[in-house]
């Protein structure tokens, strides 16, 4: 995969209809994926090598970036899926990877300005639910 622009790592949030919208003009942005592992190891694993149990562990994602709004309705669309702690569907549109969709959780939202200078936000988001990821074809 050739060098990528991070401004063409999109945030979306379902509008309540139909459709998914940008949410803002993000200028930083990072998505993780994380599995937890069970492990299996007992005193007749070979070699005592820990040994995992495939498929077992607790799969999440954590979404979290910062910018600003790209108007008043994605504000206050945030807003207020932030404070009824509602989960709603997602998406990451990531360049040449593929977009990642599902239900998060914004459960964390923080303004700032400076007197001179425009209002910032930042956001964080945890996986609600089962995440799809569909990949962009070659």
């Amino acid at each position: 995969m050739a060098a990528q622009k991070g401004k063409d790592l999109l945030l979306k949030v379902h509008d309540g209809a139909a459709a998914h919208v940008t949410v803002a003009g993000l200028r930083a942005r990072r998505i993780a994926f994380n599995a937890e592992t069970v492990d299996i190891t007992d005193t007749e694993s070979a070699g005592r090598w820990r040994q995992l149990l495939g498929g077992a562990g607790a799969q999440r994602a954590s979404l979290s970036g910062s910018g600003i709004f790209k108007d008043a309705a994605s504000d206050a669309r945030v807003r207020s899926l932030f404070f009824a702690s509602e989960v709603v569907p997602w998406q990451v549109v990531i360049p040449d990877f593929g977009t990642v969709s599902g239900p998060f959780q914004v459960t964390a939202l923080e303004y700032a300005g400076n007197h001179d200078g425009e209002i910032t936000f930042e956001i964080a988001l945890e996986s609600a639910g089962a995440l799809n990821f569909a990949g962009v074809t070659p």
